[in-house]
């Protein structure tokens, strides 16, 4: 096989971001905002498999055939001095410090950003890799969205259910804002919620009581406490042999990450995410940092799960982290606090759990119209933000640090 392979050349110490997420694009826009001065020695190059810049919080959105803004890659990076290349990345040589792209091309870096995310881990369950749909990425929730269209139809508000059954398999918050999504852009669909968690489990009880009372407005059957134990062509069994039927099954149970980290020689975790220091270095190859859902992060109240409120700041650390060690300065500790949970309940609900640094529930949560609004104003902030960086790259540097929730023992 052919491949080209890009060599180290002219001095430049160059920095390859794997993933165009919100992480990546953290990394990649925040350091090429930092170095701009210094781009006779510094390069930085984004790798992604699509130019489209995926908003992940709206996929479900997608998936029921709303309309949202496209984005570019490309256009975000703009005036940055960033460089996109298109393409899947197919194998990582951390010792040679190659990058391999669609078994064709090869990169060179001195630096890696290792952003490529997670997806939708349908392993576990006989079935559900062949016949459920997800939303790991715009095309599958593109293909829900068309399989929706054809059982759904344009369905007036207040038409009768009994066009067709979607389940939902999982009572997390994706779960959530599917199942409420679809019942309302498609009430004549019967829409089945289920999972092993009430849903809102990890919220106050007036949180908890507005998510469930919001998705019994919209007509949707919640069955908490049971599992999946096959996905079938046109059924979902569940432990105990209860068999319902399904004419699309959405799978939000769990999220697994790419093996290329693992196959690489990073030290991983047990479900494959880069074990980091807490300058959000590999613990293993301290060339490459891991930021977003990727990395296995310790923080005072354990290992981060992945969020947009969590990803989009470990870019920016890793983007600083990268910055002080170029300028021979030593990186400093990453450290996070979680702030809140916003959740959509259709287009005219919502609920915002406000949370202690740890991501445990408080006293104060937001339901209804204000909650809507908050919610939107969290969830279009992604391209504003690329932009203060940009201009004013200290801008994307704060974020809450969790006060005694965050350090570690030991740690100043």
């Amino acid at each position: 096989m052919n491949t080209q392979q890009e060599t180290r050349t002219g001095g430049k110490h160059h920095v390859v971001v794997l993933g165009a997420g919100y992480a990546g694009m953290a990394a990649a826009v925040q350091l090429a905002a930092r170095t701009g001065k210094r781009r006779d020695t510094v390069r930085v190059t984004v790798v992604n498999a699509g130019e489209r810049f995926t908003e992940r919080m709206r996929l479900h959105m997608t998936a029921a055939d709303r309309p949202l803004d496209t984005m570019s890659v490309p256009e975000m990076l703009e005036g940055t001095g960033a460089r996109f290349t298109q393409g899947w990345v197919t194998a990582v040589d951390a010792g040679a410090r190659t990058v391999r792209i669609d078994d064709e091309r090869v990169l060179s870096y001195d630096t890696l950003v290792y952003a490529l995310g997670g997806v939708a881990d349908t392993s576990p369950v006989p079935g559900a890799d062949d016949y459920a749909y997800t939303l790991s990425s715009a095309q599958d929730a593109q293909l829900l969205a068309d399989r929706l269209k054809a059982l759904g139809g344009e369905a007036p508000e207040g038409g009768e259910r009994g066009n067709g059954t979607v389940v939902v398999v999982g009572t997390g918050l994706t779960g959530v804002e599917s199942a409420a999504e679809i019942a309302e852009r498609y009430p004549r669909l019967d829409v089945v919620l289920l999972g092993g968690e009430e849903p809102g489990a990890a919220m106050n009880d007036k949180a908890r009581a507005h998510v469930r009372a919001a998705l019994g407005r919209l007509g949707v059957r919640v069955r908490s406490g049971v599992r999946v134990a096959k996905v079938l062509a046109g059924s979902v069994e569940l432990e105990g042999g209860e068999s319902i039927a399904a004419d699309a099954v959405l799978w939000t149970g769990g999220t697994r990450v790419a093996p290329l980290a693992a196959a690489a020689g990073l030290e991983v975790d047990e479900r494959g995410r880069v074990v980091t220091d807490r300058a959000l270095r590999s613990v293993s190859h301290p060339d490459v940092y891991a930021v977003g859902d990727a990395a296995a992060i310790s923080q005072g109240y354990g290992v981060m799960h992945g969020t947009c409120q969590g990803g989009m700041p470990t870019g920016v650390h890793a983007a600083l982290s990268i910055d002080r060690v170029l300028r021979g300065k030593e990186p400093k500790p990453f450290r996070f606090g979680y702030y809140h949970t916003p959740v959509s309940l259709g287009r005219g609900d919502a609920v915002v759990q406000f949370t202690r640094p740890d991501d445990s529930p408080r006293r104060i949560c937001l339901v209804g119209a204000m909650a809507v609004r908050y919610k939107e104003t969290v969830t279009a902030s992604p391209w504003p933000t690329y932009g203060r960086m940009k201009k004013i790259p200290a801008s994307g540097a704060f974020w809450p640090r969790g006060g005694r929730f965050t350090r570690i023992r030991g740690e100043k």
